[in-house]
This record gives C-alpha cells, structure tokens and sequence, in this order.
C-alpha cells in the first residue's frame, strides 16, 4: 500500500495526563500531578464502589493512579480491593509507608493499619490528624491521578482536607432518590465554599434490569441528577445501574472493571473515568497542541 509517497505508514499516538496548575503538594504529594475526592452528601449511595471502579478505569487507560480510602470510621477498600487481613504496608525509615499495589493501583487505608472489628473511636481533630499523616506519609511515587474515596457528608474531616489539599476536582456520587439528592446538593455547596471544582455528578444506581425478563425500571426515579447538574452548571459525568453483579465483585475484592474488563458494567465505569479525565483537562486550562506528523522514509 502507498501513501503520499511512503511504503507500509504507520501512526503513532501518544498521550499525557496533565497536572493541575494548582498543585503545590510537597513531600511525598508533589509528584502527584492530579487529586480527585469522590465525595456524596449521604452514606448508602455507592460512593466507595465508583471510586474503586473509577480508580481502576482510570488505570485501565494508562494511566498511573492511586486510591486513598478516606472514609476514616468506615473503611472498605480493603475489602472492596480483596487485600488479605495479614497484608500491612511496608515501613520505611520508620516512619513513611509504602502503599499496597492492587490490581495495577497504589493504595493506603487505615483499614490496613487497624484490626476489621476494631471500631475508629475518635473526635474530629484525631480523625483528621490521622487521615493527614496517612497521606503525607505515604510515598505515593508519581501519580497522574489520586482518587480519595471520602467520607460521606459534609463534617470536619471533608472541609479540613479538602482546605489542605490541592485538589484538582471533586466527583459527586448519587442516586436519582431525593433524600439522596438533597444531601448530594449540601455536598456541591461545601466543595463551592471551599474553591474545589466539581468535575460532575455520578448518577449511581439510576435503573434496574431484570435479570428474567430484561425489563428496565428506574427504582429511585428519574432525571434527578440531570436536572441538579444543570442547576449548578457541571457535568453529568454517567450514570450507573443497579446490578447485583456489582455488589458481589466488590464483596468478593474483585471490582468490576477488574472481573470484567470488556463487559457492559466495566464500560460504564470506564466511560465515567474518561468523563473525568476530559472535565480534569478542561479546568486545568490546557493549551491543545496539535500533534506532530513526522514523515520517515526508509
């Protein structure tokens, strides 16, 4: 085959991930080039498992990605990323660590430093001391993306890191029901006050398939989440549906872009993660280059 002149072309495409202008982590956090909370206004609404699945879609397009489980009274990646109870991150220097390497993916939680049962009875201030020092201390290595699963609400510990931090954007996780969508509000707001932008709202749970006869019902209702990103002008960044599968690969420390990569489940996660990745390029006001066409004759 010819082409302009040259036998066999071949094209090459490459792409990097961009960091925030923002970002001015040091330490172990200045070689992380961009961090997301994925934060809901309510517990109950899948707002751990997105940030797995996205964590893990994220990874799943090369990029290199970490994931802190913030959710300091109830940590669950542990379980959710299938980490064995006698697996504790590695101690350097006495006193940094090394995060746990899961499925591609860097991570650290208090859930690895503490027994399962044990319950995290602690005030704000210890809570917040804590989940700094598990950050700062963790040597992340260089990330394109550090995804932090947050509590949910709006307390002490969210508004102390999200002013700690140069976040790069906040993911807001709900469901189509209005309790959920009242609190996801009071969410939007708090990341408003605090000057974190807000990538987009992930509709979890929008509709149910049955299993039987394939019909498609919209459980929690519909067009809630569409309607309250077009209120506070972000993204719908996807919605996701109610499935058991997804409940049983989490259960079971295999998300389901991990057990499934090509399936229609993983799909929907990895089409929310290139929502994000696209929302993250266009705050982060990137100047497009044209990509270079270079000719090589032999």
């Amino acid at each position: 085959m010819q082409a302009a002149g040259f036998a066999d072309p071949q094209v090459e495409i490459s792409g990097e991930v961009t960091a925030c202008p923002g970002q001015t982590g040091t330490g172990h956090l200045r070689e992380i080039k961009n961090i997301i909370m994925v934060a809901s206004g309510k517990g109950g609404v899948g707002k751990s498992t997105t940030a797995v699945n996205l964590a893990l879609a994220l990874h799943a397009e090369g990029a290199k990605v970490g994931l802190l489980d913030a959710d300091i009274y109830g940590p669950s990646q542990r379980t959710m990323l299938g980490v064995a109870d006698d697996v504790k991150p590695e101690l350097v220097d006495e006193k940094f660590l090394k995060p746990v390497v899961r499925m591609g993916i860097k991570s650290m939680s208090v859930g690895y430093l503490s027994e399962e049962k044990a319950p995290m009875i602690w005030r704000g201030p210890m809570a917040t001391r804590m989940l700094s020092q598990l950050l700062e201390q963790t040597i992340w290595g260089e990330l394109d993306y550090l995804v932090v699963d947050m509590p949910p609400g709006t307390g002490d510990i969210q508004i102390s890191l999200a002013q700690k931090l140069s976040v790069s954007g906040a993911v807001v996780v709900t469901t189509p029901q209005e309790v959920a969508l009242i609190d996801a509000r009071k969410g939007i707001e708090m990341f408003n006050k605090v000057g974190i932008p807000v990538l987009g709202i992930v509709e979890n749970m929008a509709t149910h398939i049955c299993s039987n006869c394939g019909y498609e019902e919209s459980i929690f209702g519909q067009h809630g989440a569409q309607t309250m990103a077009q209120e506070y002008n972000t993204a719908m960044l996807g919605s996701l549906p109610l499935d058991a599968r997804i409940r049983e690969d989490v259960d079971q420390g295999m998300p389901t872009v991990a057990t499934d990569p090509l399936g229609a489940l993983s799909a929907a996660y990895i089409a929310v993660g290139q929502q994000v990745a696209a929302q993250l390029w266009l705050n982060n006001k990137v100047m497009h280059t044209p990509p270079s066409i270079v000719m090589v004759e032999d």
